[in-house]
């Protein structure tokens, strides 16, 4: 009897994890649709690189939609505004999360 590869039921990781750039505010009006799209993303490719540079504001409802996306898939994100990095930092995080500098860094780990 032969075991079923184990990997056979994850998608391919072999291509590169989709990138996401949301561009703007996110507090609790319009947090759900980026969660959304990361679940979504995810869902289908294993993974997301979450490319935070433009988030210009983030509130307690964007830091526990990326906690819940960082706990369910490989979430990878890429250097997050001051004011993102900020809301990590404050929330103890940083060191939790998968924080890369560039987006070749968080390819390639």
């Amino acid at each position: 009897m032969t075991n079923p590869d184990p990997l056979s039921s994850r998608p391919d990781r072999l291509e590169p994890l989709p990138v996401i750039s949301p561009r703007g505010e996110f507090d609790m009006d319009n947090v759900t649709s980026l969660g959304a799209e990361i679940e979504t993303m995810a869902a289908a490719h294993g993974g997301v690189i979450l490319d935070a540079g433009n988030i210009t504001f983030a509130d307690s409802s964007f830091l526990r939609m990326v906690l819940n996306a960082h706990q369910s898939t490989d979430l990878r994100i890429v250097a997050p505004s001051h004011r993102v990095a900020r809301l990590f930092d404050l929330a103890g995080v940083e060191t939790y999360l998968r924080i890369y500098s560039t987006l070749h860094t968080a390819r390639t780990t």
